[in-house]
């Protein structure tokens, strides 16, 4: 059955000059934006394998400890409105390569923090700086990419997150079950200021930006006009619902596996997190179906492996566990994709504000039900977990299901085939 559209009228963009699929460019770009979200999602998460050692160190519960990753995604959902403001000034590849240089210094001072109240003045301050790169990568890539290539190269940044986010959590668990955690910290801010380097040589300038001052009345009208969207809002509250819940379980699963029942060590643990290999596949592989099917049609279906994954962790056996996560893992990335290349086509105006809107929400599900889920945890153990983000997951399958009736808005990306939208 055809999809309906969308009768309200929207202006027509202009995606002749786009960087295309097999041209140089967009293997560039491709390639410098992998390697930014391999770099934010490393030092972000590097500190969530390393919770029951905090709470060791520094005499913490599970959830005093959480706070090492919470501050900083607090602090990045902030950061992101301020950059995607200051982007429309300086541009855009320049905040990022600024954001990716300085998150990596401040991740080595990390390692030097004499105390917990110090690691956390510096982990507030990584999630600052670093907000200048998510903030303004999907907008970028919005700009920059043609809208057929758009998914494939949304689900390679993710990949890259996926990738980054499973290294910096294996590498600091090998390292500080090895040497210890302030080693594993330094070596992740290292090795991430390399990443930079080649982040700025490969990034192709942009070619569809244009700078523009700061204007109060003019942000004011895209928040409003972003709100206003039948679609946008409810993309919001589903990053919000998605990254909390996702945050949650690789926050308490750490502390279950190290519990007498099962008895891993660090670097056991280590080998939970690989599973976020599971996201490099599913962000491409579900960004390609939603090009090609509609990712109306899709949503719904990621949100629904998440769920079903997380039920499976009730199991007190490892090995469902391990593929109760690994489901949940490949809903949520590929649910991911799906929602942020969705809020990139329904923007018609201030991308990098929308982009930011989205990501701020993303985050701020990080730190508000990360934190609850830690009080669920106390109380409740791994089944207040559960109850927890199922709760969630729920609203969120509601939400999915809710913008498959959504109308559609259309462009000339809509080549031979239906609107995906």
């Amino acid at each position: 059955m055809p999809l309906p559209i969308a009768t309200q009228s929207v202006p027509i963009r202009d995606f002749a000059h786009r960087m295309r699929a097999g041209t140089t460019e967009f293997r560039r770009a491709n390639r410098a934006l992998f390697i930014g979200g391999f770099s934010t999602f490393s030092l972000l998460y590097c500190v969530q394998p390393l919770m029951p050692l905090f709470a060791r160190e520094f005499h913490l519960t599970p959830m005093q400890s959480s706070l090492s990753l919470s501050v900083s995604t607090a602090a990045l959902a902030i950061g992101l409105l301020i950059a995607s403001v200051i982007s429309d000034h300086l541009g855009r590849k320049p905040l990022m390569c600024a954001a990716l240089f300085t998150s990596a210094v401040t991740t080595v001072l990390c390692a030097f923090a004499h105390n917990y109240s110090q690691l956390l003045l510096m982990r507030f301050v990584l999630g600052l700086v670093l907000a200048g790169l998510p903030a303004v990568a999907m907008a970028y890539l919005s700009e920059e990419i043609e809208p057929s290539s758009l998914g494939y190269s949304m689900g390679l940044y993710i990949g890259g997150s996926a990738l980054g986010g499973m290294t910096g959590r294996v590498l600091a668990s090998v390292l500080s079950d090895a040497l210890a955690w302030r080693v594993a910290i330094a070596v992740i801010g290292m090795a991430s200021f390399l990443a930079a380097i080649e982040f700025w040589r490969s990034l192709p300038n942009s070619t569809h930006f244009h700078k523009s001052r700061f204007n109060g009345p003019t942000i004011v009208a895209g928040l409003r006009s972003h709100f206003r969207d039948r679609g946008l809002p409810w993309l919001f509250l589903l990053a919000f619902l998605l990254m909390g819940c996702f945050v949650s379980l690789y926050n308490y699963m750490s502390f279950r596996l190290m519990e007498p029942q099962f008895g891993l060590r660090q670097s056991e643990i280590a080998a939970i997190f690989s599973l976020y290999l599971m996201g490099i596949f599913s962000s491409v592989w579900v960004g390609k179906l939603a090009d090609k099917f509609g990712r109306r049609r899709v949503l719904w279906l990621v949100v629904s492996v998440m769920l079903a994954g997380l039920w499976l962790t009730l199991s007190n056996s490892l090995l469902l566990i391990i593929g109760g996560v690994a489901l949940f893992t490949f809903g949520f990335f590929g649910g991911h994709c799906v929602a942020s290349s969705w809020v990139g086509r329904r923007a018609m105006g201030a991308q990098a504000l929308a982009s930011a809107l989205y990501l701020f929400f993303y985050y701020l599900g990080s730190s508000v039900v990360g934190s609850l889920s830690g009080v669920m945890w106390e109380s409740n153990g791994w089944h207040g977990v559960v109850l927890a983000l199922s709760a969630s997951l729920l609203a969120a399958l509601f939400i999915a299901l809710h913008l498959r009736t959504l109308p559609l808005v259309t462009d000339d990306a809509t080549v031979s085939q239906p609107p995906s939208m």
